[in-house]
């Protein structure tokens, strides 16, 4: 469907008795453009448009919507209506029809103000004057015959018809488009890992003193050998070995379990020839001796070279609590005899030697243990024996202290 004044400027198309909406040409604009401000609108009289004393052919029958001049331009716009089917013919019938029409865009020209509008920027003013010209164009639908020229007039405004000279023009065209295009960093996660928990002060305990600090009868000895059990009437009794030197008591050997006394131990000064107990106090050591060879002590050592080697325990023999080598001495009724197993090893506990009470007791030993409680000595097993005859040394003046923990260490 083509315009009723062609884009190309070739002889409009008309339809008889048929309106055509204005949208999409514009009338030549010289002709019609007056020196200052126009307002009014236009009526058919006979197929000319009539503004400002100026002609413009229109094809009959058509009609046309006038727009208001604002600020000192007139502006004509048509197009044949969406629903127009019918075929289009030329309409030679007038030299007006014939005339070109210039399909410039809508143009706004005022001093001092801007110089294009768009299209869109008169949507109301041709709103506002199609109310008014569905009055004038009413023959538009079909009562005029198509053979009564009609001329269209400028019709003077009036106070009924009147568009305003001012109208709001300015339409924003800038579209805020800018988009951000920075992506915001990932705030990373900060995950907080607490502090390693610091492990708990551990109020340093101090440990017990050494059993050897605590012992009765220690004296000028630096090594000490501490055997104790926890009650009398016990048979087994526990062993531990110290030694004092430039930093102080340090344990040696031990706790081992040692055998004592049948009957255990004795009460100081109780202790009694035969009773089964062993003496409970502080003794030095007298001498080494076994049956075996010399294991490589310090101490004087005595080998039982036979039978003949006997320690006598009568308490009335003058030999009393003595070793005796029956080939040169007499020992006493029923002497004990040496050359047996228990003593592959062993040392002489001075205890009853200086002075020697007769019936208080005699042969207390540190011997090797055969298994079980002894008559009245202290036994271990031979390696641990050995371990402790060749540490003990004169010079150090060595003591053996026996009996229970409540009586050796109060």
């Amino acid at each position: 469907m083509r315009s009723c004044a062609g884009p190309t400027g070739h002889p409009g198309l008309h339809v008889a008795a048929t309106c055509v909406a204005l949208t999409g040409a514009t009338l030549p604009r010289n002709p019609l453009e007056p020196s200052g401000a126009a307002a009014g609108l236009a009526t058919v009289e006979g197929g000319v448009v009539v503004v400002g004393g100026v002609e413009t052919g229109v094809p009959r029958g058509a009609v046309v919507e006038a727009v208001a001049a604002v600020e000192g331009a007139v502006t004509w716009e048509w197009a044949p209506p969406a629903e127009i089917g019918a075929e289009l013919e030329h309409a030679p019938s007038s030299a007006h029809e014939r005339r070109p029409v210039a399909t410039t865009r809508v143009r706004r020209r005022d001093s001092g103000t801007d110089a294009h509008h768009s299209r869109g920027a008169l949507a109301p003013v041709v709103v506002g004057f199609a109310a008014v010209m569905m009055l004038l164009l009413a023959s538009c639908g079909g009562s005029h015959p198509a053979s009564a020229p009609h001329r269209i007039t400028r019709v003077a405004p009036s106070t009924t018809s009147t568009v305003p000279s001012a109208i709001a023009t300015t339409v924003p065209t800038t579209v805020a488009t800018t988009v951000p295009t920075t992506v915001p960093p990932t705030v990373p996660i900060k995950t907080t890992t607490p502090p390693p928990t610091a492990p708990h002060p551990v109020t340093p305990t101090t440990a017990p003193p050494l059993l050897v600090t605590r012992l009765v009868g220690v004296g000028s000895a630096t090594q000490v050998i501490a055997v104790s059990a926890s009650s009398y009437g016990q048979t087994v009794a526990t062993l531990t070995a110290f030694q004092e030197d430039a930093t102080g008591w340090r344990q040696v050997f031990g706790p081992w379990q040692a055998d004592i006394g049948y009957a255990g131990f004795a009460p100081p000064g109780q202790k009694r020839e035969g009773d089964g107990r062993t003496p409970s106090g502080s003794f030095g050591f007298a001498f080494f001796f076994g049956v075996l060879a010399d294991p490589g002590v310090q101490f004087p050592f005595r080998p039982i070279t036979g039978s003949n080697i006997v320690w006598d325990d009568d308490p009335s023999s003058p030999l009393y609590n003595q070793w005796v080598d029956t080939t040169v001495s007499n020992a006493g009724t029923a002497p004990e005899p040496m050359d047996v197993s228990a003593y592959d090893y062993g040392a002489v506990i001075a205890y009853n030697m200086s002075p020697t009470v007769p019936g208080a007791g005699s042969a207390i030993f540190l011997h090797v243990s055969d298994g079980g409680p002894t008559v009245g000595c202290v036994s271990l097993p031979t390696s641990e024996l050995l371990a402790v005859l060749r540490w003990l040394s004169p010079a150090a003046q060595p003591r053996i202290i026996m009996g229970t923990a409540a009586t050796i260490a109060p």
